[in-house]
């Protein structure tokens, strides 16, 4: 009966992605009940649902634990049927990585199926900050799918830098190092099972972004403590699950590239133009997507963060 119920709700699942013109993610197994579910590496559409991320699903005997709820109810109702695709049981808890939109904003759905949403205070910080802009911006682009997409966030968060917790007899770490990506980003580790679900701390196969909000000197920092932990695999925020050693040169060269370079710039005073001009082509990085439409602005807006904090 409940396989015949997973095959059932995985055919529930593609009919509704399939309505849309989407490709579904893809699940990879990692063993243990833990489960990544992969997303685009291009933009977020209307076709895509904004699932241009990774997520993840972790199997518990008291239910499953979604890792980000997407950037809509829309997407948030197809990552709860892979969850039960998955486990054969429902969402009893979300945790957020982070505070871009396709990492929580899917979080109003989950709670109104009796989920608990669980996010480290800082996180949840900055959701109540940008999450009115974040709706706004969104619905040009995902349209109908947004309807009844709320700012919910945890409450409460969970405070310090650290929380260690226990869901579903799951040991789980949920770890802040610096304000990287986007300010009170985090990771989640699993310790037993040495997995790193790293947010956006790390891209794979894609060109990471650089954004307003970003520090990329911060970045680079978290980056080195994620890594650290040893985990045996990573999810990435963006691409394919990977090692160490691919992490490293997506993320940890490219944020080592960008830091290092820029920062010479900004101290001799030399001008966001001309940093732009000597770094703008990057060869070593070129191959990864997204290069051309991204790499120039992320040297135009590190150096002026470095410019400011001089």
């Amino acid at each position: 009966m409940a396989t015949f119920l997973k095959a059932m709700l995985g055919m529930l699942l593609l009919a509704s992605q399939m309505a849309y013109g989407a490709a579904p993610l893809k699940s990879v197994d990692l063993g243990a009940g833990v489960h990544a579910l992969i997303g685009s590496t291009g933009p977020r559409l209307h076709e895509n649902f904004g699932l241009n991320a990774n997520y993840g699903v972790i199997d518990t005997p008291d239910g499953a634990i979604l890792i980000d709820s997407g950037a809509s109810t829309a997407a948030a109702k197809l990552l709860e049927a892979e969850a039960r695709r998955l486990t054969g049981k429902p969402v009893r808890w979300v945790v957020n990585t982070g505070s871009q939109d396709h990492r929580w904003l899917g979080n109003a759905y989950f709670v109104a199926q009796g989920a608990e949403i669980v996010a480290l205070e800082r996180t949840t910080r900055t959701q109540q900050r940008l999450g009115k802009g974040q709706l706004e911006a969104l619905h040009p682009v995902l349209k109908e799918q947004m309807t009844g997409t709320q700012v919910v966030t945890a409450r409460p968060g969970l405070p310090g830098d650290v929380a260690h917790l226990k869901l579903g007899g799951r040991a789980i770490e949920l770890r802040y190092f610096a304000d990287a990506h986007f300010p009170g980003d985090a990771i989640v580790w699993l310790p037993q099972e040495a997995i790193l679900f790293s947010g956006d701390h790390i891209y794979v196969d894609r060109i990471l972004g650089i954004l307003p909000e970003s520090d990329a000197g911060a970045w680079l920092t978290a980056f080195k403590q994620a890594v650290a932990l040893q985990p045996k695999a990573i999810v990435p925020g963006h691409g394919q699950v990977c090692d160490i050693a691919r992490a490293q040169r997506d993320t940890g060269d490219y944020l080592a590239f960008v830091v290092d370079r820029t920062k010479k710039f900004a101290d001799d005073m030399a001008g966001v133009e001309a940093a732009v001009a000597a770094l703008g082509d990057a060869p070593a990085f070129s191959h990864l997507l997204n290069f051309g439409e991204l790499h120039r602005g992320n040297v135009n807006r590190a150096y002026l963060r470095f410019e400011a904090g001089q």
